[in-house]
């Protein structure tokens, strides 16, 4: 993993994609609360870099800590880079970073194919096995069922079956007793796909 306070090249990426009104700790959840025309600037200025950032620069960043793979992961869901599925799906699978997994899952999911949806699926065969573990395995299946839905799948059918893994996860993962509807995911995925959406028609 690169550091940005060791290494120069990474460190101008972050300062010009991650750390401008400290992007970074509001992409997800948070920017959906934003207000006009924080938002609107928000939006359009996302959608500028996502049109701006190369190839090199989103690779850079998915080499640094969770601030930097988080905003590359928005950047390529903004700019439909499809050419980083395979990268995405890597990273979720590894979990090596807290705070990142609901920007790979959103990536996966804006584009919605069933390569994206064989690559969510893959990462909640691992890690429902895992109670241990409270990583992203909620938003992984939100964002499964929001590909399913569009495709008219059924990859996530699976796991919901009574007594299949997910319930088997919820049952030894205390951590999430109070969490367990499926579309409670499913619904924050469409929300964030959404707002992708809105980045992408700003260009």
């Amino acid at each position: 993993m690169r550091h940005a306070h060791e290494d120069p090249e990474l460190l101008a990426v972050v300062r010009r994609y991650v750390t401008p009104e400290r992007r970074y700790l509001k992409l997800g959840g948070p920017m959906l609360g934003l207000q006009s025309p924080e938002y609107d600037r928000f939006v359009r200025r996302l959608s500028e870099d996502a049109g701006a950032i190369t190839a090199e620069e989103i690779a850079t960043l998915l080499e640094g800590g969770w601030r930097e793979r988080r905003t590359a992961a928005w950047l390529i869901a903004v700019s439909q880079r499809t050419e980083f599925r395979e990268r995405l799906g890597g990273l979720l699978l590894a979990s090596e970073v807290c705070c990142v997994g609901l920007a790979y899952c959103v990536a996966l999911a804006s584009f919605g194919t069933p390569r994206d949806a064989g690559l969510l699926a893959a990462y909640l065969d691992r890690y429902l096995r895992r109670p241990d573990l409270a990583y992203d395995q909620t938003v992984a299946m939100g964002a499964l069922l929001y590909i399913d839905l569009n495709l008219r799948g059924d990859q996530a059918a699976r796991f919901l079956v009574p007594g299949g893994l997910w319930q088997q996860w919820l049952e030894r993962a205390s951590h999430m007793q109070l969490t367990t509807a499926p579309v409670t995911y499913l619904s924050l995925i469409r929300r964030l796909c959404a707002f992708v959406d809105e980045c992408a028609d700003a260009t």
